[in-house]
């Protein structure tokens, strides 16, 4: 997990995907990265070690779904905490912080807030693709 985490750090990426002997970076903003890979490379994210720089009820929910095995973040959300603690993913973290916040730290992270009253990942999950689905029409 060590090298994972330096790997995040020293590269300023925002995930860090292993699965068996693959380790793959992204830098996307957000959990567009994350997303893409649930949906269009759902075998990478199944029995995969995550790094991830801010981890919040959405990504927990991309993660759950897709069967991820271990998480680190830096930053997790309580609101991600609630998903995480009913799922078999092993996770870590340095701080946790009541909720993800918007780019602009004006309001809630969109993706935070369109998955706050879903109970289950597989609910979060269809919320995130609605979410995109109507950014990508705007």
């Amino acid at each position: 997990m060590e090298d994972l985490i330096r790997l995040l750090h020293e590269g300023n990426h925002t995930l860090v995907v292993r699965h068996a002997d693959e380790i793959r970076t992204f830098d996307e903003r957000g959990i567009r990265d994350l997303f893409l890979l649930y949906t269009t490379e759902p075998d990478l994210l199944q029995g995969s070690v995550i790094v991830d720089k801010i981890v919040g009820r959405a990504a927990a929910a991309l993660m759950i779904a897709g069967g991820i095995k271990k998480l680190f973040t830096p930053t997790l959300s309580l609101t991600a905490i609630d998903l995480l603690k009913r799922s078999s993913i092993q996770y870590e973290y340095t701080q946790a912080v009541p909720c993800i916040m918007n780019r602009t730290q004006t309001a809630l992270c969109p993706m935070e807030a369109a998955t706050l009253d879903v109970a289950t990942a597989e609910e979060a999950v269809e919320r995130i693709k609605l979410k995109f689905q109507s950014i990508n029409h705007n």
